[in-house]
């Protein structure tokens, strides 16, 4: 199936119930959505195993290791609280580094729903994380066809790092927010991507990668350039004006927090850039990540290490490869403000292939062309990644000395 018939098929159940356009698209998304499953399934099992192994519970490590123990306290607390002093860094400000929408709904959900916190942000990320796998799919297939779209989704659930895909960790929100907000800018529903940006900025720092998208979109419509022929908007939609409101909503929610920061330290615009530099983050333009390469090649370290600067190296060819396809501009815009955000801050060396998860379109070319590979050669390769994505996530949780 082509790009444009898959358009067409999409507009056509538009205009039906809203009812039957979901129950339309989430047929069509269903071997994806089935093999995602089947995958976060094993990865959880495998992670299980190892957990009742060595003498812990698996709902504790998969809900409550390092990032999640500050987005329960913020939950539970709120921020300022003493709840994670126990952990690095002790600075009464620290907890302020991790967005509100996350702990937000854990505290939302665990009041309404009298399951607690930990199982609450669980329910929320695996939620979150199949709600990804759908946008995701619903991209790719929009763009390149379904055979194309799963395939996309198989990958994305492949990745060497897919394990904090089952942890209560905000990296599965920001991709669900961020992947229905480009299905919206590439159907022609501006606002509703803004309103997804707005929520994309209250998630996660870099979710300010989707407002860039949605502010190229408005751009590229304002201007009349960079039309790409995957890209179908339909005749309902020829104002500027949702564009143009869009991009100034986009934005809000990260602006928001970032001041709402700046007010409660009393340091001004500043303010967050000084909560993040409690945590050693700031933006160098890569000076550390290439240090850090660097490293690796004059000292040994853990596995982590080598296996960040692989995922780093193959996300830059993956990116080359993804603008030489000539993608829609809001995709591209998405995906190079997310790598460079990833790669230019310091610190966390270890920590750039989760923060690179959510990008899933670098992984647009190698969905394409294991949509056309002969079943021997996608097997194999699909295989593969298994293997390596299930033992690495149980390296990574289990065994690796460093934070995720």
């Amino acid at each position: 199936m082509t790009a444009e018939t898959v358009g067409t098929a999409a507009a056509d159940v538009r205009r039906g119930p809203v009812r039957v356009h979901v129950r339309a698209a989430l047929r069509r998304a269903a071997p994806a959505l089935a093999l995602f499953a089947a995958v976060r399934f094993a990865g959880v099992l495998c992670t299980s195993l190892w957990a009742w192994h060595t003498g812990r519970h698996p709902r504790s490590l998969l809900g409550a290791t390092w990032d999640s123990n500050w987005y329960l306290g913020v939950a539970r607390y709120g921020y300022g609280s003493p709840a994670p002093r126990h952990m690095w860094p002790p600075d009464a400000l620290a907890d302020l580094a991790f967005f509100p929408l996350y702990p937000g709904l854990i505290r939302g959900l665990s009041a309404v729903v009298p399951i607690g916190a930990l199982n609450a942000g669980l329910l929320l990320a695996w939620t979150a994380a199949a709600v990804a796998a759908w946008g995701i799919f619903a991209v790719g297939a929009h763009l390149y066809g379904r055979r194309a779209g799963t395939f996309l989704v198989v990958l994305w659930a492949l990745l060497p790092h897919a394990v904090i895909q089952s942890l209560s960790y905000t990296e599965p929100l920001l991709t669900a927010l961020a992947a229905w907000a480009l299905y919206a800018l590439l159907t022609g529903r501006p606002l509703w991507a803004g309103a997804l940006a707005l929520a994309a900025g209250l998630a996660r720092p870099n979710g300010l990668a989707v407002a860039a998208a949605v502010m190229v979109a408005a751009a590229v419509r304002t201007w009349g350039r960079g039309r790409r022929r995957s890209v179908s908007v339909p005749r309902r939609d020829r104002s500027l004006r949702p564009y143009w409101a869009a991009a100034l909503l986009a934005p809000a929610g990260w602006l928001g927090y970032v001041l709402w920061v700046g007010a409660r330290t009393g340091a001004g615009p500043r303010g967050y850039f000084r909560v993040q530099e409690i945590w050693g983050s700031r933006f160098d333009f890569g000076r550390d990540t290439l240090r850090s390469v660097k490293r690796l090649f004059l000292h040994d370290g853990p596995l982590v290490h080598p296996m960040a600067a692989a995922v780093v190296a193959v996300s830059i060819l993956l990116l080359v490869l993804l603008v030489l396809d000539r993608p829609p501009l809001p995709l591209l815009a998405y995906t190079v403000v997310l790598v460079a955000l990833a790669l230019g801050g310091t610190g966390y060396f270890p920590s750039k292939p989760r923060f690179l998860l959510p990008a899933f379109p670098l992984l647009v070319p190698a969905a394409v062309v294991l949509a056309r590979a002969r079943p021997r050669t996608v097997v194999l390769t699909v295989g593969s990644l298994a293997v390596l994505s299930l033992g690495y996530g149980v390296y990574l949780l289990a065994m690796a000395p460093l934070p995720l």
